[in-house]
């Protein structure tokens, strides 16, 4: 199982939004959610959970449109516990 679908199915929307944000367009993010866990996708949480993380500057947009740390980013707790060998 890839280390992309574990933090899917197993962390918060937030906490995988704040790392995948960093690393994937929100398009593709989209995707990996259709596959891995469509409710989500279904009951617009993940698009509720992103407009919120660029609301609260956590995640913020560059001028090319690329998503970035925000000044209030933090670190999801998986990534300093290195749970995925992140």
């Amino acid at each position: 199982m890839s280390c992309i679908k574990k933090i899917i199915e197993n962390e918060s929307v937030e906490d995988a939004l704040l790392y995948l944000s960093l690393k994937k367009s929100y398009q593709t993010i989209d995707l990996l959610y259709v596959q891995y866990r469509f409710e989500i996708i279904a009951e617009g949480i993940l698009l509720s959970t992103y407009m919120k993380l660029l609301q609260d500057g956590k995640l913020v947009q560059n001028e090319k449109g690329k998503t970035i740390k925000g000044p209030n980013w933090r670190e999801p707790d998986f990534i300093k516990n290195k749970k995925y060998g992140i």
